[in-house]
């Protein structure tokens, strides 16, 4: 589903860079402190952790090769990368300080196992955290894009990502508290994303990332165009076109590891 860097970049990669930040100062990474990056995709996080914390040393894990090779050439110092499964993590008990996943969860087999993983790898003390995307109202490309989907082809429905696993209020807060994490908070994160046209906002989609991706690769030449030029006209109205914004928002959760029995 996400196989290609090179097509996840223009498509949500540009949306993790700019929620990076802004998760990063809600998980609370201190400077010097060791990190662990679960899910690190093309390697926004790790990147960004790095530049806003002194001295943070970081390890991504991610089990996808093709992403892992993108993170790898854009590296800064204090950051490496290693393919691993998310749900059996190769470290000992204890190792980091903060554990953090930015937009993967949802995609894991067994998030609780997941979670459970990153606890175990985290110090007592130390803090878990993730973020996922609102996709029910808070993701407004993909619920445009979706909306108009079904407008065309009801059976698009079965595939729109409002009923991605944890991706409502306090759905993360629930997997936190399960894990035993203490101190559990979760709170909106929001972003906008600018777009300089419409094949800004289109090309990105004939790319096959994701649910979205892989439904439009799916369609004819013709049922492609027509959600195309639906998508159009949503979006302009049959006004010429301009640059636009859209806004996102992701839960972001956060706990504290228990000291061990």
């Amino acid at each position: 589903m996400f196989a290609h860097a090179h097509a996840y970049e223009p498509f949500m990669g540009r949306w993790s860079r700019r929620l990076a930040p802004q998760f990063v100062e809600f998980a609370g990474v201190q400077a010097g402190e060791s990190v662990l990056d679960v899910g690190s995709g093309t390697g926004a996080l790790a990147a960004v952790v790095v530049d806003m914390v002194p001295r943070a040393q970081v390890i991504g894990v991610d089990a996808a090769p093709a992403y892992l090779a993108t993170a790898r050439m854009r590296a800064p110092k204090g950051v490496r990368f290693m393919i691993g499964d998310a749900e059996a993590l190769d470290f000992a008990d204890d190792t980091f300080q903060r554990s953090l996943s930015l937009l993967s969860l949802n995609f894991v087999r067994d998030p609780a196992r997941a979670v459970a993983e990153q606890v175990r790898v985290t110090q007592p003390g130390g803090v878990v955290a993730g973020a996922v995307w609102d996709y029910g109202d808070g993701m407004k490309m993909l619920r445009i894009f979706w909306e108009e989907a079904v407008a065309i082809d009801p059976k698009a429905a079965a595939c729109d990502e409002r009923t991605m696993p944890l991706s409502r209020h306090l759905q993360l807060s629930t997997l936190w508290l399960s894990q035993g994490l203490l101190a559990v908070g979760e709170r909106p994160l929001e972003i906008e994303q600018r777009f300089h046209s419409f094949d800004d906002f289109w090309l990105p989609f004939l790319g096959g990332q994701g649910p979205a991706g892989t439904y439009v690769a799916s369609l004819s030449e013709n049922a492609r165009n027509a959600l195309r030029e639906r998508l159009r006209l949503r979006l302009f109205d049959g006004e010429r076109e301009t640059p636009f914004v859209m806004s996102a928002r992701a839960w972001a959760v956060k706990g504290y590891v228990p000291a061990r029995r």
